[in-house]
């Protein structure tokens, strides 16, 4: 059946994004505490995936995607808490265009992309040859939706949804523009639409019940999830809100209202 992994897979994302909102929303001297927590359910997940890694049922999709999510969970943490991000923590200088705009901007994010790069090949690594790759697909997929956001967001959306950005890390602000559209958005919702097809058909060629219709299942629900975000980014809508119950800051609420009624 795919309706079960579809669920799942919203169900994750949706309590994965709830939790680290949750968490980043709270008083900055908690920080330290909530990453070291997370790095260990991360270090946990990493051996929950290693040891699934031959696993053929639908469990071990269930359980690798789980995984993924986790580890994803706790570097998205690391880089909205403001300890993992890029050697350059200033405002896009405002004379800057073209390349020295891209190396400021590539600057401020640098060192997490490379550490997401260093998981990702980690992943494939302990699962080399064996027949149970959803976890590494997941966070493969993860890696490639948020670089093709963060692209989009600095070549230009008409919807930057940064009102809830952590203060800590509001010079990135200054690195999105605002725009109509711009030329790699319709290839970004391209990609994955076609990532959500190609995953919907290996599923359905694949035993029914078995662990591979579960994983391409859950892969594709995450690219249609993907996708979907992508298009906030366009459309008059804010994704703001629909956090709004997991976060902890007032002040952030109070913006995510106005936003609400505006």
């Amino acid at each position: 059946m795919t309706i079960p992994p579809l669920l799942f897979a919203l169900l994750m994302w949706f309590i994965g994004t709830g939790a680290v909102v949750w968490l980043d929303s709270r008083p900055r001297e908690t920080f330290r505490t909530s990453l070291i927590l997370a790095g260990l359910v991360a270090i946990a997940a990493i051996g929950l995936v290693w040891a699934k890694a031959g696993d053929t049922s639908a469990g071990g999709a269930y359980a690798g995607f789980a995984a993924a999510i986790l580890i994803w969970g706790w570097h998205e943490m690391s880089f909205l808490m403001g300890h993992v991000a890029g050697p350059n923590r200033a405002e896009c200088p405002p004379n800057a265009v073209g390349w020295a705009r891209f190396k400021a901007a590539t600057a401020t994010v640098i060192h997490h992309e490379l550490a997401i790069a260093a998981t990702a090949i980690l992943l494939f690594a302990i699962t080399w040859g064996q027949p149970n790759q959803a976890a590494p697909l997941t966070f493969l997929l993860l890696f490639v939706l948020r670089v093709s956001a963060k692209f989009n967001l600095y070549l230009g959306v008409p919807n930057l949804s940064d009102e809830v950005f952590p203060e800590h890390l509001a010079y990135l602000k200054s690195y999105f523009r605002k725009a109509w559209c711009n030329p790699l958005f319709p290839f970004s919702i391209l990609l994955g639409s076609g990532i959500a097809a190609w995953a919907w058909t290996v599923a359905e060629r694949a035993p029914v019940d078995s662990g591979a219709s579960a994983s391409a299942t859950l892969i594709a629900g995450l690219a249609v999830l993907g996708v979907v975000e992508h298009l906030f980014l366009v459309l008059p809508l804010r994704d703001a809100k629909m956090w709004q119950w997991a976060s902890n800051n007032k002040a952030a609420q109070a913006v995510i209202e106005r936003v609400g009624r505006g």
